[in-house]
C-alpha cells in the first residue's frame, strides 16, 4: 500500500515538564465536517471518516450535485470565494431577474417540472452562464422542456421548445466575461459546443469531445416564432427550460475544502503539519489504490487570534469610516445599491463600508503546503482554518484524504516583535527597506519579545530564514545593545541559526539584535523569524513584524530588491568545463552548472535541455522547484535515452518553467573523448 500522510482535535504527547506538545487532528475517527465548512464537490461517504472528490458516472447530472447557487455574476455575500460557490446568472451581471423564480431553484435543482415561464424581454438579452466552480468532466451539454404545465396561451409546455440558440464552453475564467458591460453585450465563450438556426427538439443532447468544463453558456436566438409587441421594444419568445444538464465521467479537476474557523480554547504555537492519504484509480467504476495516481494534494492554512479574519465598517455622517460588529454589518446596515426607491448614495449612515483583512490578529492564508511534515508557516493563535485541494491530473486519478494534524505548544511569550533594516540607514525615507538585488548587503534585525505569565518560557535562540546563506557579522543584546559573544552560530543555505548566551525571559527580558549580511534575488524578501527553547520540547515562536527598535522606522520583516546588476531571470550561468568527456576516467565526466534566478515569488520547476546545432532537442533532465538565489546543478552527458552524445558541439540550456511564462538560457557546450 502506498499512503501519504493528513490529521485536526486535540491529543496531548507525552512531555516533560512544562514541555508540551499536542496534535490538533481533523478526519479519521473526528470525521471531517461538511456542515459548517465550504465544499465543492467532496464526498464524504464512499470513504467514511475520509474525504475524496466526487466522482461522476457520465448519467449524472452535475449541475444538480450543487447547491446555493448564486444568481449573481458578482455575488455579495460575505462569504463568497471564486470556486467555493456555484452561480448561474442571466445576462451580463444577473442584476434583473424574472418575475416567477430564480434558475437556481428552477434549471439546476434536479427537478424537470419547476421552471420559468418566458416573459416579455428583449431578445439580445437572452442568455445565462453557468459556474460550476472548478472544472469538472464533461461530453455532454442538455436541456429539455418541463413534462407537465401550459404557457399562458393555453399550449403544452414539453413543445415549448427553444427554435435557436448556441451553447459554449470554458476550462476556466474566460477573458470575455470581463468584456461585458450591459445586456447587449454578449461574447460566446472559448469553445463553441454548437449552434443551432433551427431546433425541433425537446431534449436537447448535445455531445463534444471530453475536456474539462467550468463554465457553460447558453445563447437564446431568434426564431420566426418570436412574436414582437407592437412597440418593437420586447419580444415573447418561445422556450421554456425544465432543467440544465451537464454530464461527463471522472473527477473534477480540483475540489476544494474549508474549515470553519475552529477555536482552540488557547493560544498556541505551531509546528509541522502533517497527512495521511492515499492515491486512488477508478478502475471499471470502482475506487482502487494506485501509487502512480496522477494526482496531488496541497493545503493552506491560516491561524488568527479572534473569531474573525475581518473587520467591519459602516459609513458616519461625515462620510467617514467606522469599525462596528459583523452582527451589525449584516443584518443592521444597508448595502450601498440600487434599490426599489432609487440610487442610494455611498457614504451615508446606515449604509455599509468597507470589509478589511485584520492584519493585526490573523495570518494570511499560507502559500500551499504540499509535503506532509513541513513546518506550517503560522503566527500564534488562539484559532486556525484549514483549506484543502485535492487535485487530479486524470479524469480518473485522484487523492483520497483521510486525516491531517498539526503540533501545537504553549507560547513562549506573550508576543515576540521583530523588524529589520539596513545596517547604514535604519530609518527609511519610506518606511520601506530597499537593496539593490544580487548584491551582499548588511542588515540589523532586533527583536523584542512581551511577557504576561510565569508559564512562559521564554526562549535562547533565534533562526532567520534568509533565503540565501548568510554572513553572521555580531550579535548584541542589552539595554543599551552591547556586542556579546553568542553561544553557537549556525549559517546554513537559506537561513541564519544564532543561540544565544543568556535565555530571553520574563524576568530578563533583553532586547536583542542580530548583524548579518544577505543577498536578495526577488522584488520583496520577508526575513521570517521564529524564537525558540534549546532545553525544552515546545515549538518554535514565530516573530510578528513591529516597532521593535526606537532607533529602526520599519516596522517590518520585509526588504525590497531594487535596481540591481542582474538583467533577467536567469543570470551568471557558468560551466565547470567548455567540453566534457563522459568517457568514465574520472576528469571532465560531469558537468557541473551554477547559475542564479532573480525575482522569483515562489519556486518554480527548472529543466537542462540539450539541442543539436539544427535546434532538435536531445536530451531533457528535471531538476525540480528551485528559488531565487545561487543553484547548481550537473549533467552526466547523457541523452533522453540514456545514452552518451556523440563528439561535437551542442547547445545547454536552463529553463523556468512558470504558470505563466518560461524563462531560459543557452550555453554552447563541446562533448569530446
Amino acid at each position: 500500500m502506498h499512503k501519504w500522510s493528513i490529521v485536526i482535535a486535540v491529543v496531548l504527547v507525552a512531555a516533560q515538564g512544562e514541555a508540551q506538545v499536542s496534535l490538533w487532528k481533523l478526519g479519521g475517527a473526528r470525521a471531517w465536517s461538511a456542515s459548517d465548512s465550504s465544499e465543492v464537490f467532496i464526498d464524504f461517504a464512499t470513504f467514511p471518516g475520509s474525504m475524496a472528490p466526487v466522482y461522476f458516472t457520465g448519467e449524472d447530472n452535475i449541475l444538480s450535485k450543487l447547491d446555493l447557487w448564486s444568481p449573481f455574476k458578482f455575488p455579495t455575500d460575505l462569504s463568497y470565494e471564486d470556486g467555493l460557490i456555484p452561480r448561474v446568472w442571466r445576462a451580463a451581471n444577473g442584476f434583473y431577474w424574472f418575475t416567477a423564480g430564480t434558475l437556481t431553484t428552477e434549471w439546476v435543482d434536479g427537478d424537470s417540472s419547476s421552471y420559468s415561464p418566458p416573459v416579455a424581454r428583449g431578445i439580445n438579452s437572452e442568455w445565462y452562464t453557468f459556474d460550476v466552480g472548478v472544472p469538472v468532466p464533461a461530453d455532454v451539454v442538455g436541456f429539455y422542456t418541463p413534462p407537465h404545465g401550459f404557457r399562458a396561451d393555453g399550449s403544452l409546455l414539453r413543445d415549448d421548445i427553444f427554435k435557436a440558440f448556441e451553447v459554449s464552453i470554458a476550462e476556466e475564467f474566460d477573458p470575455v466575461l470581463n468584456l461585458e458591460n450591459n445586456d447587449n453585450d454578449y461574447h460566446r465563450l472559448e469553445t463553441l459546443v454548437s449552434d443551432v438556426p433551427l431546433n425541433f427538439a425537446a431534449n436537447v443532447q448535445l455531445g463534444f469531445p471530453k475536456q474539462y468544463v467550468r463554465f457553460i453558456r447558453l445563447r437564446r436566438k431568434p426564431s420566426i416564432d418570436d412574436k414582437t409587441f407592437a412597440s418593437g421594444q420586447a419580444n415573447v419568445q418561445q422556450g421554456t427550460i425544465g432543467e440544465f444538464e451537464l454530464k461527463g465521467a471522472g473527477v473534477p479537476k480540483r475540489v476544494f475544502y474549508v474549515s470553519k474557523i475552529i477555536d482552540l480554547g488557547r493560544t498556541v504555537n505551531f509546528g509541522r503539519l502533517f497527512w495521511d492519504a492515499t492515491p486512488m484509480r477508478m478502475v471499471d467504476g470502482a475506487p482502487v489504490e494506485a501509487a502512480d495516481a496522477r494526482a496531488a494534494l496541497d493545503i493552506s492554512v491560516r491561524s488568527g487570534r479572534d473569531p474573525d479574519p475581518n473587520v467591519y465598517h459602516e459609513f458616519t455622517d461625515t462620510g467617514a469610516e467606522r469599525t462596528v460588529s459583523r452582527q451589525r454589518f449584516e443584518n443592521e446596515l444597508k448595502q450601498p445599491d440600487q434599490t426599489t426607491g432609487g440610487q442610494i448614495q455611498e457614504g451615508k449612515p446606515g449604509l455599509r463600508a468597507s470589509i478589511v483583512y485584520d492584519q493585526d490578529n490573523w495570518t494570511f492564508w499560507s502559500f500551499p503546503v504540499v509535503g506532509s511534515g513541513q513546518l506550517a508557516p503560522l503566527e500564534r493563535g488562539s484559532h486556525i482554518q484549514v483549506r484543502i485541494t485535492l487535485q487530479s491530473e486524470s479524469y480518473f486519478d485522484f487523492i483520497r484524504l483521510d486525516s491531517l494534524w498539526i503540533e501545537t505548544s504553549p507560547p513562549l511569550a506573550l508576543q515576540v516583535i521583530g523588524e529589520v533594516a539596513r545596517l547604514d540607514e535604519p530609518t527609511p525615507d519610506r518606511g520601506l527597506t530597499e537593496v539593490p538585488m544580487g548584491e551582499m548587503t548588511d542588515f540589523s534585525y532586533d527583536v523584542r519579545a512581551e511577557f504576561d505569565a510565569a508559564s512562559q518560557r521564554g526562549f535562547d535562540a533565534i533562526k532567520i530564514r534568509t533565503g540565501t546563506r548568510p554572513r553572521f557579522a555580531r550579535l548584541e543584546m542589552g539595554e543599551p545593545l552591547v556586542a556579546v559573544e553568542p553561544a553557537a552560530v549556525i549559517e546554513g543555505n537559506d537561513a541564519l541559526e544564532v543561540r544565544l548566551p543568556q535565555r530571553v525571559s520574563r524576568g530578563n527580558n533583553e532586547p536583542v539584535r542580530l548583524v548579518f549580511g544577505a543577498e536578495v534575488f526577488v522584488f520583496a524578501n520577508t526575513f521570517a523569524g521564529e524564537v525558540f527553547d534549546t532545553s525544552g520540547d515546545n515549538l518554535p515562536q514565530q516573530v510578528e513584524a513591529g516597532d521593535a527598535s526606537a532607533v529602526v522606522g520599519t516596522n517590518a520583516l520585509r526588504v525590497l530588491g531594487g535596481a540591481d546588476k542582474a538583467g533577467s531571470t536567469i543570470e551568471n550561468l557558468a560551466f565547470s568545463t567548455g567540453v566534457v568527456t563522459p568517457n568514465g576516467d574520472g576528469v571532465n565526466d560531469r558537468l557541473a552548472i551554477d547559475y542564479t534566478l532573480f525575482r522569483l515569488p515562489a519556486p518554480v520547476p527548472v529543466v537542462l535541455n540539450i539541442y543539436d546545432l539544427q535546434g532538435v532537442r536531445l536530451g531533457r533532465r528535471a531538476f525540480g522547484v528551485q528559488s531565487a538565489g545561487p543553484q547548481s546543478v550537473e549533467w552526466d552527458g547523457r541523452d533522453a535515452a540514456g545514452q552518451t552524445l556523440a563528439p561535437g558541439l551542442y547547445l545547454v540550456e536552463i529553463a523556468l518553467e512558470s504558470e505563466f511564462k518560461t524563462f531560459r538560457h543557452l550555453q554552447p557546450l563541446g562533448v569530446a573523448y
